[in-house]
């Protein structure tokens, strides 16, 4: 299946968060989980934590696209909680390309709202559930920043050897 637009927004901004933050529970490294990973994108190297990571390319807002109803369901019906939610926002301002990590521990069923794709969709008729009312929720900032370069995490890494190799010099 070919990667969509969006498919690499999100992979980049799961090594985003993995470079930006901490785990929230003992503050040891995060590290990316595989590809296709049922419900989680991130875990902790220290402890037990994991998160699902949603990417957004725009300021915050309240809500946001969830990813495949039915996994979600069984894991609901299986007793478990909502996975932990960390959001990264980016967007440009006249500053620069600005981030902004949030940590959302706990997402009630009330703050996740079903949807079917349509029968002309590239998935026809496939469940989906969108994250809403974020803003009634409580979350923490992890981080936040702006780049003045506009720099992406790619440009950022490349910056930074450069960096690195002039210091050596």
């Amino acid at each position: 299946m070919q990667k969509t637009k969006n498919k690499d927004a999100g992979d980049i901004g799961e090594k985003e968060v993995v470079k930006f933050v901490l785990c929230p529970n003992c503050t040891k490294k995060l590290m990316l989980l595989p590809h296709n990973f049922p419900m989680y994108d991130v875990q902790c190297t220290g402890c037990t934590f994991r998160a699902q990571v949603k990417t957004n390319n725009c300021k915050p807002k309240n809500i946001i696209l969830g990813a495949g109803y039915d996994i979600y369901e069984k894991v609901l019906k299986a007793g478990f909680l909502s996975p932990s939610l960390i959001v990264l926002f980016r967007w440009n301002s006249k500053q620069g390309l600005r981030r902004e990590i949030r940590f959302y521990p706990f997402v009630a069923k009330g703050n996740i709202q079903k949807y079917r794709l349509s029968n002309t969709a590239r998935r026809a008729n496939y469940r989906m559930f969108l994250y809403v009312e974020l803003d009634k929720i409580p979350f923490m900032v992890l981080h936040q920043s702006c780049d003045p370069l506009n720099r992406s995490i790619e440009e950022s890494k490349t910056h930074e050897t450069k960096e690195k190799a002039k210091s050596n010099l």
